[in-house]
C-alpha cells in the first residue's frame, strides 16, 4: 500500500500528475488546489491514498495531509466517490471545509462538479458531528478562533440566538458562510448572554467594515 510519494513532477493534467520516483512514473489523481501547487520538473512530496479495486489501482495525492484526511471523510458520505471528493476539495479547501460544514453552507458545496442540492444537504448533515463535533448550536470555528486570538473565555451565547442572527443576515442577502463567520466572531466579543438582536447589529457593523475595505 502506497502512503507517500517523493519525486519529480513529470507532467500535470486536468485532474492528475505523473510523479517520477527513481525512473518509475506514478499517475496520481489530485484536486485542483494540489495541482496548482505542483510544477513540472520540480521535486514534490505527496500524501497518497491508495484505492484498490478488482479492475484497477488508483492513487490519490495531496500536498497537505489535512486534505487527504478531508478526502477520506468526504468519501464516507453516500454518493461521494473519489472523483466527487476531489471536485469538492478543488473548490473548497481543507481550511474552509470545517466552517462550511459548521455553517451548513450548502451553496459552497454545490459549486463542485457532481454535487447537487440533495447531496450537499447529505454532506453537511452527515459530517456535522464527524468534523470536529461542530454544530450550529455550538460555538463554531470562528468563535473558537476569536477566543484563542484574544485569550478570552469562550462565550456561551445561545445557539438559537446565533442561528436567528445568521438567518437574518442571510435574508438580508449575505452569504451563509460570511454570516456564520461574522456572527461567530461577534459572539466571541459580546460573550455570555448575547441576544440575537445584539449579534445582528454588531455583525452588520463588522460586515460593513469588511465591505468598505
Amino acid at each position: 500500500m502506497i502512503a507517500k510519494l517523493k519525486g519529480l513532477i513529470d507532467s500535470v493534467g486536468d485532474d492528475f500528475a505523473i510523479v517520477d520516483v527513481g525512473g518509475v512514473g506514478y499517475l496520481v489523481f489530485c484536486s485542483g488546489k494540489t495541482l496548482a501547487r505542483l510544477e513540472v520538473g520540480t521535486a514534490a512530496t505527496l500524501h497518497i491514498e491508495t484505492h484498490v479495486r478488482e479492475d484497477h489501482i488508483h492513487l490519490y495525492g495531496f500536498v497537505e495531509a489535512a486534505e487527504r484526511e478531508w478526502f477520506n471523510l468526504l468519501t464516507t458520505v453516500q454518493g461521494v466517490g473519489a472523483k466527487v471528493g476531489l471536485s469538492i476539495l478543488s473548490v473548497v479547501g481543507p481550511e474552509q471545509l470545517l466552517q462550511t460544514i459548521a455553517a451548513q453552507d450548502k451553496t459552497s458545496l454545490t459549486r463542485a462538479n457532481g454535487v447537487g442540492p440533495k447531496l450537499a444537504v447529505r454532506i453537511v448533515t452527515e459530517l456535522k458531528d464527524k468534523a470536529g463535533k461542530i454544530a450550529l448550536g455550538g460555538f463554531g470555528a470562528a468563535v473558537a478562533a476569536n477566543a484563542v486570538a484574544n485569550a478570552a473565555p469562550m462565550p456561551s451565547a445561545a445557539g438559537g440566538a446565533m442561528e436567528d442572527a445568521i438567518s437574518a443576515l442571510v435574508n438580508l442577502g449575505y452569504r451563509r458562510l460570511e454570516a456564520f463567520e461574522a456572527v461567530g466572531i461577534v459572539a466571541g466579543e459580546l460573550g455570555e448572554g448575547a441576544t440575537s438582536s445584539a449579534l445582528i447589529s454588531h455583525a452588520l457593523k463588522r460586515l460593513g467594515k469588511e465591505l468598505a475595505r
